[in-house]
């Protein structure tokens, strides 16, 4: 069992808009929340700092009277010691005071208790000192040195005012963000419905796509969110290779039905006679030697003819299920000098010469275009033999001005006729003199079909012999073959009363 898949099917599933919601609820909340600390902070210090300056401000102010009662203190006058107090305090206003003298403090307005320990009179401040859980700023200035000890005088502002305000703002963001919650998540709920209709309207065109139904809508809509048509792009490139596959893989049944009724029907005659050879064989035993030798002899002959159709109607199912992804870079010269070395093998009395007087490379099937080649040869070798009933093909490999490439095979036979040139590419269109399965030059018809050529059939200057033409036409190696359906594909499947015309385009007589 399979526990990781398993897992992966129970895992419960959430919808986009609601993940979207639920994070906008969770997010905007926590981005009012650190937003309010900040400004919190901002506005305490800029709170703060106002106050530090009215604070300084203000102890510089009280600092000359602080100083004149010092004196008052120092010369033991108490009248102007009280006058110098009263000035002193009425000048501090809200704000608390304290001096220190050498015979005691001086103090007024709110400030911290006595026993709390103060800033050292050299640190100027202003100092934040707490105490009983209240808070004060305090700024402290020298006095200067008098007889028993120097004085110091101390301003306190307390920090109430400021300590409100923070705690304000800090409820007002509290506020803020319980706020935020609902409604934030109601409109990321909002916002990702928005942002997933267009996902919504992509899988419903997707669903409602059905095999092989060609007047389909395109899946793809563009809908203006980037993400949402590069998955419509990426989905409708998905479903094109689906559809090319699925036409390959239609194809390639197609093409096996036809193998196997073709195979059938084909085989039935050559078989039956076969039959028919071995019971006379059988019947009668006492048959004189020239009698049996020509039983095998048709033995023989059908015995060839079966594997010759075989391998031609192989050889024209692997034409019809041809990959572009098989095409390649060829040179067609030392192709056709390959197919004359081996024709010369074969028939050692045939004179089979190749005219390829520069190197000719065209993107095609390497396998398929030796097929054509070997299948040009030895046709004309069967049926171009001159009176004398000896063999001699000329091929020629020559480039036109344009770059496509040009194969001519000629030879000495009587020719064919005209009204005859087209129906020889059909399938199983047989001479009564043919040894073969008459598919020879349907494998070059199709051939040339893969590799959106031309065929023709002529007669060689000056007026003997035949003359079998092929144009390939030059292409780059990144080029496409063509698009899907543009190629023919039923050569195996089609019945040969249908084949008309052979290749792709009307066949063009040679000059």
């Amino acid at each position: 069992m399979n526990l990781p898949r398993e897992r992966a099917r129970r895992r419960p599933t959430m919808r986009l808009s609601t993940r979207i919601a639920l994070a906008v609820g969770v997010l905007v909340p926590l981005l009012v929340i650190a937003a309010g600390i900040l400004v919190v902070r901002w506005v305490t210090a800029d709170v703060t700092r106002r106050q530090d300056i009215a604070l300084r401000q203000r102890a510089e102010h009280l600092a000359p009277d602080a100083r004149a009662l010092l004196r008052a203190v120092e010369n033991e006058r108490e009248n102007a010691v009280r006058a110098r107090e009263n000035k002193l305090l009425d000048g501090a206003l809200d704000l608390g005071v304290r001096v220190e003298l050498p015979g005691g403090p001086v103090s007024a307005g709110p400030q911290p208790p006595a026993n709390v320990p103060l800033p050292d009179a050299r640190h100027r401040g202003p100092v934040t000192v707490r105490a009983d859980g209240k808070a004060w700023r305090v700024v402290s200035r020298p006095l200067g040195a008098a007889r028993g000890g120097a004085g110091t005088l101390r301003v306190f502002q307390p920090t109430t005012e400021t300590d409100a305000r923070s705690a304000l703002l800090r409820r007002r963001v509290l506020v803020v963000a319980a706020f935020a919650v609902p409604i934030s998540a109601l409109a990321g709920l909002v916002v990702g419905a928005g942002a997933t209709r267009s996902l919504g309207a992509l899988r419903r065109r997707a669903a409602a796509i059905e095999p092989d139904d060609d007047a389909r809508p395109d899946v793809h809509v563009p809908s203006g969110v980037a993400e949402v048509d590069d998955l419509g792009r990426t989905l409708a490139v998905v479903l094109g290779r689906y559809d090319t596959q699925t036409a390959r893989t239609r194809e390639a049944l197609e093409t096996a039905r036809a193998f196997a009724a073709t195979v059938d029907h084909e085989l039935r005659g050559p078989l039956t006679g076969i039959r028919t050879d071995l019971d006379v064989l059988a019947a009668y035993p006492g048959l004189t030697p020239a009698e049996r030798g020509e039983i095998l002899g048709d033995l023989t002959a059908g015995q060839e003819r079966i594997l010759s159709l075989l391998a031609s109607l192989r050889a024209l199912a692997q034409g019809d299920l041809a990959d572009e992804q098989a095409f390649e870079r060829v040179d067609l010269g030392e192709l056709a000098h390959e197919a004359a070395r081996d024709a010369r093998t074969r028939h050692p009395g045939a004179d089979v010469l190749v005219s390829a007087p520069q190197e000719i490379r065209v993107h095609g099937l390497r396998p398929g275009l030796r097929l054509l080649l070997d299948n040009l040869i030895g046709n004309a070798l069967v049926h171009g033999r001159g009176p004398d009933g000896a063999a001699s093909i000329r091929i020629g490999v020559h480039a036109d001005a344009g770059g496509a490439a040009r194969i001519r095979v000629d030879d000495d036979g009587p020719g064919i006729p005209i009204e005859r040139r087209d129906q020889v590419f059909e399938r199983f269109r047989r001479g009564p003199d043919s040894p073969g399965a008459g598919l020879g030059l349907t494998l070059v018809a199709q051939q040339v079909a893969l590799h959106r050529g031309h065929v023709a059939i002529g007669t060689v200057p000056p007026g003997s012999g035949t003359r079998v033409e092929v144009l390939l036409p030059g292409r780059r190696a990144d080029e496409p073959t063509g698009a899907p359906g543009q190629i023919r594909r039923d050569w195996l499947t089609r019945e040969p009363t249908e084949s008309g015309a052979g290749p792709q385009e009307p066949h063009r007589q040679p000059t």
